[in-house]
């Protein structure tokens, strides 16, 4: 099953609106479909449907049929959230008598360090130099693209299916026409601050019709290459430009794909990094070994773990100095191989840690009400706020 990224509407409706009916009636026929020719039925008739709703800015009713499912049928709800985000991420675009296939595709950058993440707008030719390594290293020939020239942070993205959707056809017009898209880049909101987060540049790219959009699709040509050279070229040819932007950090480049594809990615390479960075600067921060840090793990959610969160203490103290959410993904769960407790132990003892406690119970997601933040496990079995020691430099204690 796909997670779902975007936020939702939390009311809970007993009767759904008869577009949001049909969608779920869609998924469900999909889901239990017994042929591949059922499931360009139910497929079709997904795909239109979304693409009205989401071209006429009708999203609740897309917000409303994932909510029952989500309650409801899994299987379905998985359904239903691959056919939504490629409705959102591809459109269809007609120039000059000709069909075009329009992809908004995403390079994500792992991104972590002890100061603050940059993001923000990308200088026109510094833009211009990296659209030209992404195409020449990973899209196939005959492509046309345009990057956005910002790089952006999650709090940035488009917040619903709708403008991602925008987002696609305006930008894909442009790369289409050869022309530059009217966006208002200078209204994003800000970034939250954090130790090890992931940044995005983002782009489109459109193919005639039918035909490759990726280079490693491109079986019958010459300039074939594999998804891993593919990415070993994009790191060799665009990592010294993106180092300008993201100076004081380390990163790590992901190969460019899909958007949705790429944001899942992302969130699950960027978790070991949160535990690292986090360590690196405790130690620094407080001029102590990583084996003076206790840390202590607890999942969190309703019914079935949503997340888990790691509060961090000092030496003999339970005060929580800095906390870390490592979110669960898809249908990942306590039976996986390794489970996610595991996956979290293996990385706190490759750092260092001195001493891991693991609490047994799901704890309700509860947050600071003041600030919103998330609140924090400690050794006491209490769930608290996580605040860095007082004589720390206030420049530093931000980061929890």
């Amino acid at each position: 099953m796909k997670e779902h990224r975007h936020a939702r509407a939390r009311e809970r409706k007993s009767h759904l609106s008869p577009d949001a009916e049909k969608l779920v009636a869609s998924a469900l026929g999909l889901a239990n479909s017994g042929s591949r020719l059922e499931d360009r039925f139910w497929e079709a008739q997904l795909s239109a449907r979304l693409d009205r709703l989401l071209d006429g800015g009708h999203v609740q009713a897309v917000y409303d049929a994932l909510d029952r499912l989500n309650q409801t049928d899994g299987e379905a709800y998985g359904v239903l959230i691959e056919a939504v985000e490629e409705s959102a991420e591809i459109v269809a675009i007609e120039a000059e008598g000709e069909r075009w296939d329009a992809l908004l595709v995403a390079a994500p950058l792992v991104v972590w360090t002890r100061f603050r993440i940059p993001s923000g707008p990308i200088p026109p030719e510094l833009a211009q130099t990296l659209s030209a390594h992404w195409q020449a290293h990973t899209l196939a020939a005959g492509t046309r693209f345009r990057l956005i020239p910002y790089l952006y942070s999650i709090d940035q993205l488009p917040r619903d299916f709708g403008e991602l959707r925008r987002l696609a056809r305006r930008v894909g017009q442009a790369a289409v026409a050869g022309q530059v898209p009217r966006l208002d880049l200078k209204g994003l909101p800000e970034t939250a601050d954090m130790l090890a987060d992931t940044r995005f540049l983002l782009g489109v790219v459109a193919a005639p019709a039918g035909k490759p959009v990726f280079r490693w699709q491109e079986s019958d040509s010459g300039e074939h290459a594999g998804r891993v050279a593919c990415l070993e070229q994009w790191i060799a040819q665009a990592r010294p430009n993106i180092e300008p932007l993201l100076q004081g950090c380390g990163f790590e480049c992901l190969l460019p794909d899909a958007y949705h594809i790429n944001m899942r990615e992302s969130d699950r390479r960027v978790r070991p990094y949160s535990i690292r960075a986090a360590v690196h600067f405790l130690t620094h921060a407080l001029d102590i070994e990583p084996e003076e840090i206790k840390a202590t793990i607890a999942a969190f959610g309703h019914e079935r773990p949503d997340e888990y969160r790691i509060g961090m203490s000092i030496r003999d103290s339970d005060e929580v100095a800095h906390g870390i959410v490592w979110p669960l993904l898809g249908a990942e769960g306590d039976e996986d191989d390794p489970s996610p407790v595991e996956q979290i132990r293996d990385v706190l003892r490759e750092v260092g840690v001195g001493e891991v406690r693991v609490w047994p119970e799901l704890n309700e997601p509860e947050f600071c009400e003041d600030c919103g933040v998330p609140l924090y496990p400690n050794g006491k079995g209490e769930i608290v706020h996580a605040e860095m020691p007082g004589d720390v430099e206030p420049e530093s204690t931000h980061f929890h």
